[in-house]
């Protein structure tokens, strides 16, 4: 026997490999991942379009700029509570005796 590899073996498992990276990209998978309509219409779209290593690109700088929208959310929030800490201790406080 030889051990040369086999090109019907190949091109198989190259075609298998196709099939099932077509298979998660159908509308059905999709709507179980969670997306909606918009977005797998925008991915099909993209992926008719763009090579892989663009769309790998696109993913990252995608979530670079919910990780900025992040932090720029995280100081707002942080800058609210202490407002809202300052206004809360600038109170007079009232004493009131219960009998």
């Amino acid at each position: 026997m030889t051990d040369q590899p086999n090109p019907t073996l190949d091109r198989t498992a190259e075609l298998e490999a196709r099939i099932a990276e077509l298979e998660r990209r159908t509308p059905r998978a999709m709507m179980e991942q969670g997306r909606s309509g918009l977005e797998e219409a925008f991915w099909a779209a993209m992926h008719r379009v763009l090579p892989d290593d663009a769309r790998k690109h696109l993913r990252s700088a995608s979530r670079e700029q919910l990780m900025a929208a992040r932090v720029y959310l995280d100081k707002w929030i942080a800058r609210l509570d202490e407002k809202e800490t300052e206004e809360a201790s600038a109170r007079p406080h009232e004493k009131i005796d219960v009998e």
